[in-house]
């Protein structure tokens, strides 16, 4: 539940359309429920603005779609990330049959969603850019997750330094935006260079793609950190969710 449904619920029994013993039946699983094996936070989005996001790796197909039951049907959206097609099955195998929105699995970013009110829009564009195609799956994770959140998202792909030319094509782009998530591998220039170009926030999202020095992202890692820029902030190798909620905070200040 966020701010505007409980609201809507509380001029609901104000105006004497829903009974006060309805009311608390909707709010009795605030601020979380215990279902067993996990304690679902309905009171995130309230207190953060953001929904509590399901991070599904280590989780059983079962123990996801159980969790994606139990936030669903507090009318609010979901997002599970780093989820599977047997993970995304579950999930659909729990819905109910008349669900007036139903689930979506976004294949490159693993993740699976539930758009079931409009969330408050942002107020310009987020540019998600990532250097080549191999960093597309932190890059859409990053995407699929701002979207949710209410931004405009356009996925800025393969434009890494190796072709300079290629990111110096979207400079319009790059600069209509109100902040930009550059994700990359290998060395990890490519926020450097963008941050170079734009006057808007920049945050970095080292990726676990490159050959063996590339430590599994720790050198693009410590190249981010290691910035020339001051307009650059860094978040955890792969983390495109993290780095959507900033940006999407940023956003709608």
């Amino acid at each position: 539940m966020d701010r505007t449904q409980i609201e809507a619920l509380l001029k609901e029994v104000r105006d004497g359309r829903t009974p006060v013993h309805d009311a608390l039946e909707r709010l009795r699983d605030l601020p979380f429920e215990d279902i067993g094996f996990a304690k679902v936070d309905h009171h995130r989005s309230l207190r953060t603005g953001m929904p509590e996001v399901i991070f599904s790796a280590g989780k059983t197909p079962a123990q996801v779609a159980a969790i994606f039951a139990r936030m669903a049907e507090h009318g609010g959206n979901v997002l599970a990330t780093r989820a599977s097609a047997d993970m995304f099955r579950a999930v659909r195998e729990l819905e109910q049959p008349d669900a007036s929105a139903v689930a979506e699995y976004h294949e490159v970013s693993r993740c699976i969603t539930l758009t079931q009110s409009p969330p408050d829009p942002g107020k310009g564009a987020i540019a998600v850019v990532c250097a080549g195609t191999s960093d597309l799956p932190v890059a859409e994770e990053a995407a699929v997750t701002a979207r949710l959140m209410g931004n405009t998202v356009e996925l800025i792909a393969d434009v890494g330094v190796a072709g300079i030319h290629r990111l110096l094509a979207q400079k319009a782009s790059l600069q209509a935006a109100r902040v930009l998530i550059v994700c990359a591998g290998m060395e990890g220039a490519l926020p450097t260079v963008v941050a170079g170009l734009v006057n808007a926030p920049v945050i970095a999202v080292p990726t676990s793609v490159g050959y063996g020095a590339s430590f599994g992202g720790i050198a693009a890692l410590l190249g981010m950190l290691n910035t020339c820029s001051p307009s650059v902030s860094v978040v955890n190798i792969d983390n495109g969710f993290g780095a959507a909620c900033i940006a999407s905070l940023i956003n709608h200040l």
